[in-house]
């Protein structure tokens, strides 16, 4: 899920400092994107040969939630705080690096990196999770970049979709997804815009492997997340079009259809607010009530394969449970999902809900059947 973000209402004491920004900056406040941009490569300073595949890999995918673990947040969860030092960052790092570790994926798909924001201590986190796993190259695509967000303290953002490979990656792009039009366009300008990351992994013997990651909207209002799914749905039958193979998926922010529940406002409400009552307005809590997405994944579970099909989902629901909003709680739903044109390993698609603590997202893998040349 998606941290929310509302800037307070005062219009000057938010547009004083940009202004003062704008002066004194060559760039502007928040950054724009092209609608589609070559994404950004690190490479790890000594790369290791990885051991050749033999017919599968293993894919995974994760919401780290900045680095921050279960930890309070102001913008989700009831939270209160909105900075944390490096030192905090790099513990949970550390927690993240080694559940990584013990999992042992092939290529990784992470949401919410930080890569050089004041709300995480300045810490490239994407830099640290490289240099502590065992991949050599990754690839991101920004998805909320400013120099200064003039709400709430948050200051400088830069948090990106990132691709980690142990094998060379290229033609990595950035793709932009479509902007929320139920905000006010102050809101608009600072806030988030959600991206997919493609690139193209090459690996010794097989046919080239597109990955593609993504982070849909979590609060929209209007029909922007259903574009975002749609455009991922678009894009995946673009690459199979052209007779290319892919993994792909990320945080979809919605659930799988037929799931038992769909209203999660109760669940996810904080102390002071009312949702479902008369008078309420909104009635429902942002982000929580997916009850008219029930289908919008459809098109996507009829294309391609799931790594969890719905056969498996549905009679055993809370095994694929991979999110939760409630600091201290086990997870109660489903956003993170790996879809892909060719075969997963039957079985051993895996939610790792032992990992409790190193986000509000526990990470799914997948052995994915590699084509040979």
């Amino acid at each position: 899920m998606k941290t929310a973000f509302h800037p307070k209402p005062v219009f000057f004491i938010l547009l004083l400092p940009v202004l003062l920004l704008i002066n004194r900056s060559c760039e502007l406040p928040a950054t724009g994107f092209e609608d589609e941009e070559t994404a950004l490569y690190y490479f790890k300073n000594e790369t290791a040969v990885p051991p050749p595949p033999d017919s599968t890999i293993r894919i995974m995918t994760w919401n780290i939630r900045f680095g921050i673990g279960r930890g309070p947040w102001f913008g989700d969860a009831c939270g209160y705080k909105v900075i944390y030092k490096p030192d905090k960052i790099i513990a949970n790092l550390s927690a993240i690096a080694g559940c990584i570790n013990s999992v042992k994926p092939d290529i990784l798909l992470l949401q919410e990196v930080d890569i050089n924001s004041s709300r995480s201590g300045y810490v490239d986190e994407l830099r640290w999770i490289l240099d502590h796993t065992d991949f050599n190259y990754a690839v991101y695509g920004s998805q909320w970049k400013a120099q200064f967000i003039p709400s709430d303290g948050l200051g400088r953002m830069d948090e990106a979709n990132a691709i980690l490979s142990r094998w060379p990656v290229e033609d990595a792009q950035r793709i932009q997804l479509a902007l929320r039009q139920d905000q006010d366009r102050l809101t608009r300008y600072f806030y988030e815009r959600c991206c997919m990351v493609k690139a193209k992994i090459s690996i010794p013997g097989f046919q080239p492997l597109y990955a593609v990651n993504i982070h849909a909207s979590a609060f929209a209002t209007d029909d922007t997340k259903h574009q975002h799914i749609v455009a991922f749905e678009n894009e995946l039958a673009q690459i199979a079009g052209a007779g290319h193979w892919f993994v792909a998926g990320g945080d979809l922010n919605t659930l799988p259809p037929g799931s038992d529940s769909t209203d999660y406002c109760m669940k996810d409400m904080c102390p002071g607010e009312s949702y479902h009552q008369p008078g309420d307005d909104p009635q429902h809590k942002e982000g929580s009530n997916y009850t008219p997405e029930s289908l919008w994944l459809s098109g996507l579970y009829e294309a391609f394969n799931s790594a969890v099909p719905p056969d498996d989902y549905k009679p055993n629901q809370a095994r694929y449970f991979t999110h939760t909003t409630r600091p201290g709680h086990t997870w109660d739903r489903t956003l993170d999902y790996l879809f892909s044109n060719n075969r997963w390993r039957r079985g051993t698609a895996v939610v790792h809900q032992d990992f409790l603590s190193e986000s509000d997202h526990a990470p799914l893998s997948a052995d994915y059947v590699l084509v040979k040349k």
